[in-house]
């Protein structure tokens, strides 16, 4: 459960030099007082005094345009870093950390949208003590976000996984897609939403935790794997499946830490160190013992033709579970073992790996690499009923991957405000809410928020999600959302056909072209032609509906075509 992030120190004013300033003194305080002991001000003063719960300054800040707008902070923390909140126009848009410093500096925030006219940024005593200047502004424009890879890091994956990668991509940046984490797999959770609103998640999150063979040894049973297939099969849903990994040994067992908390790292003092430095340890071969336990269950998956959001070794950078408590060089180490082992031994090929990731100044350190992820995720978890998009965050991840992951919010406590997420472009993949009474108190999430939610017209719900053994990529009606970059444009002709196809592309070279039947068998057939013209020979074909997929530089769009 991450919660944010880290704060840039600029050193020169080189950078901003067309941002508008506006003085922390001439805010509204709340608790707090100016002050001019300190020197380095600007203007005639800062604002000191975050000491008590609820203290701020509310500083206006006018622009000419309603927009996107980079925001500095001027500010100075002498007794040591300190995290403090933010609010634009009374809506909360980061925690943020403030790096030690005796002396004012300027560190950057983030982007956050502005009104036309006069804006509140209101800073809040989280910890508190210290001081805040001024703050900055300058119009800026988002990071993009549509560089992301054509291809899952796993070669030949399957037709289900496969489908269910062009359906996300497909959908990213028009829509969010639900989802919600159940309790033991069941159904408690989705019966609370579906009584209020109507509808059902279109994720629903398994967790492998109770396999854990130190789990297992004291006496665990799990029906996941069982359920999850239920999920797919009969409630036709997306699996998301992670995996609290219980620690291989040397748990703790105490009052304090016992057995089944074993994958917190107070819980255990198992060292995966030793493992990465010696194979011929007995840490090794634990690690390997596990990973095959659990990809016995993810062979299962794959035998029912299940495509599974796979999130495994997550929250890492927070270092409270046992695998990143080391560090990131060991666990990026032991997230390449389990992607080696369960893709290249097991030979499984139903995963796309989200690794969890966050916004910091580290983040790029404990990342495993493109090579090995699918999509970027993110688990946030604000105060109840704060609903905020958390663009910031978003923006600053995609920044981060420079746009070549999906990214997505893979784990939180509160549901976004979904108009805030359309209007602010918070692009965010799919939502996964955490179980139990993070659904379901009405506090955390109220019950008209939920309702609201699921009846959103930007939120895919269960009822909405495509028939995978027949899915077409969509054209969507509201395509001012976002702007993509050379937008890909197939012409397919004759359809319906009894010979040959013809497919054009507007502009980009069709690298890669594959046919399907509606069960997810792939079709041999001959293709011919280079460039952005490509002809299929379907003279052999059956009669029947099928399913081209078609790779450009810029993705991959799926359609459907009718052989008579």
């Amino acid at each position: 459960m991450f919660r944010y992030t880290f704060f840039t120190i600029l050193y020169t004013i080189g950078l901003v030099l067309h941002a508008q300033k506006f003085e922390a003194e001439t805010g509204t305080l709340t608790g707090t007082s100016i002050a001019n002991s300190r020197a380095g001000y600007s203007g005639d003063g800062y604002v000191t005094g975050f000491d008590n719960d609820g203290d701020a300054v509310s500083i206006s800040v006018s622009v000419d345009a309603a927009g996107l707008f980079d925001l500095w902070v001027g500010f100075a923390a002498p007794n040591g870093e300190k995290t403090n909140d933010i609010y634009v126009n009374g809506g909360y848009v980061g925690s943020q950390i403030f790096p030690s410093s005796q002396t004012f500096q300027e560190g950057y925030f983030g982007k956050i949208m502005l009104e036309e006219g006069v804006n509140k940024v209101k800073i809040v005593k989280n910890w508190g003590y210290f001081d805040v200047d001024f703050v900055r502004v300058s119009p800026t424009t988002p990071n993009e976000i549509h560089n992301y890879s054509t291809e899952l890091v796993t070669e030949n994956s399957s037709f289900e996984t496969e489908t269910l990668f062009l359906f996300l991509r497909d959908y990213y940046g028009h829509r969010i897609i639900s989802g919600q984490q159940a309790s033991d797999g069941g159904d408690l959770e989705l019966d609370y939403i579906g009584d209020r609103t109507g509808y059902l998640p279109a994720i629903k999150g398994f967790d492998l935790i109770d396999y854990s063979p130190s789990r297992v040894a004291n006496g665990t049973s799990s029906e996941q794997t069982d359920l999850a297939i239920e999920w797919w099969q009969e409630d036709k849903g997306i699996v998301s499946l992670m995996w609290h990994w219980n620690a291989p040994k040397d748990l703790l067992n105490t009052d304090d830490a016992p057995w089944w908390s074993g994958f917190y790292s107070y819980a255990t003092t198992f060292d995966p160190t030793i493992a990465m430095n010696d194979q011929n340890s007995e840490e090794y071969e634990l690690l390997i013992r596990d990973i095959d336990v659990i990809a016995a269950e993810l062979k299962k998956l794959q035998d029912a033709k299940v495509p599974v959001l796979w999130r495994p070794l997550h929250e890492a950078e927070g270092t409270w579970f046992w695998w990143g408590s080391k560090g990131p060089e060991v666990c990026v180490w032991l997230w390449k073992l389990m992607y080696d082992r369960l893709t290249e031994e097991h030979g499984l090929n139903n995963l796309i790996w989200v690794w969890t990731g966050t916004n910091s100044e580290h983040a790029l350190d404990w990342y495993p690499g493109d090579q090995f992820v699918d999509i970027i995720g993110a688990d946030i978890y604000l105060e109840n009923g704060n609903y905020a998009t958390n663009f910031s965050m978003f923006d600053d991840m995609a920044g981060i991957h420079e746009g070549k992951k999906v990214i997505t919010l893979s784990e939180t406590g509160t549901i976004p405000d979904p108009s805030a997420l359309d209007d602010q472009k918070a692009r965010w993949s799919w939502f996964v809410v955490w179980s139990g009474d993070f659904i379901m108190d009405g506090q955390k999430n109220e019950v008209n928020h939920v309702v609201e939610v699921y009846q959103h017209d930007y939120v895919l719900t269960l009822d909405e999600l495509p028939d995978f053994y027949n899915y077409e990529s969509p054209d969507f009606p509201d395509e001012t959302i976002l702007t993509l970059p050379e937008q890909m444009s197939v012409r397919i002709f004759p359809n319906p056909t009894s010979d040959y196809l013809y497919l054009e592309s507007s502009s980009l070279p069709i690298s890669r072209l594959k046919v399907y039947d509606l069960n997810g068998n792939e079709m041999r057939v001959t293709t011919a032609g280079v460039g952005t013209r490509q002809t299929l020979d379907l003279r052999k074909m059956n009669r029947g509906i099928y399913l081209v997929r078609l790779w450009t530089a810029r993705g991959i769009k799926g359609y459907k075509i009718l052989v008579e």
